[in-house]
């Protein structure tokens, strides 16, 4: 049976990755051929710098206002907004307990659990823990603890995590990533030739299957500015 591949690399700590991937799995029901869609999740991180999790007493609103050099109140109305929009789709984001923190091990879990055939529910699981349940996704017990909610071994990943495996995956998903040009996410490769960038509406990502199931134009949607995450922020 013939497959699409779709590439999305995305970081678990981007609140726009997780609209994208409600956007998309929109555009996927209402393609005629969705069963033939592939999803291979990449590895993308933010800020690779990141320590394991944050200090306690920084709040995310704090770290906004910070890095934007934004007043507290403008650092609400833009968490607010965004919190409105994910809404939209389905998706409860609590901002205020946000346990920010290093992503690198949970791209390393999301590759462990693709060996299992669970990588897209590792990848739901973990997006949930960090913007709607307040878990500490840098943090490697919690790691093992969401890993077995989605059906893994948790022996078999603390033992993993202990080690570097899955680390060469994760650091060769953010080579390709640079070779490619892919410089915010989400990002999405449809059929090998078809580059999405940003959080696209559904119906704009349900176009793009549908031209790359015709083996039509490489072309991206009109819209080129959709939201994006990158190393300066979120767009």
């Amino acid at each position: 049976m013939r497959k699409l591949r779709v590439d999305i690399w995305s970081d678990v700590a981007c609140p726009w990755c997780y609209v994208g991937k409600r956007r998309f799995e929109q555009a996927v029901a209402g393609f005629a051929h969705a069963d033939a869609v592939e999803v291979v999740w990449r590895s993308f991180e933010l800020d690779p710098g990141a320590p394991a999790r944050h200090d306690a007493s920084s709040t995310y609103a704090g770290r906004l206002a910070a890095k934007y050099r934004r007043t507290p109140a403008q650092a609400q109305d833009m968490l607010a907004s965004m919190t409105a929009t994910a809404a939209g789709e389905g998706i409860a984001m609590r901002f205020d307990q946000v346990q920010a923190g290093n992503t690198f091990d949970a791209h390393r879990v999301i590759h462990l659990a693709a060996a299992h055939g669970k990588q897209d529910a590792m990848k739901e699981r973990l997006l949930r823990a960090y913007f709607s349940d307040g878990r500490a996704i840098g943090d490697r017990d919690t790691l093992v603890e969401l890993a077995i909610e989605v059906g893994l071994d948790g022996d078999a990943v603390r033992a993993a995590l202990a080690s570097d495996a899955e680390s060469a995956a994760v650091r060769a998903d953010e080579g390709l990533a640079r070779e490619l040009g892919i410089s915010g996410v989400p990002f999405f490769v449809v059929d090998g030739k078809f580059g999405v960038s940003g959080a696209q509406p559904a119906e704009a990502l349900a176009q793009v299957l549908e031209r790359a199931w015709r083996e039509g134009p490489a072309t991206a949607p009109d819209d080129e500015a959709a939201p994006a995450c990158g190393p300066d922020g979120c767009a």
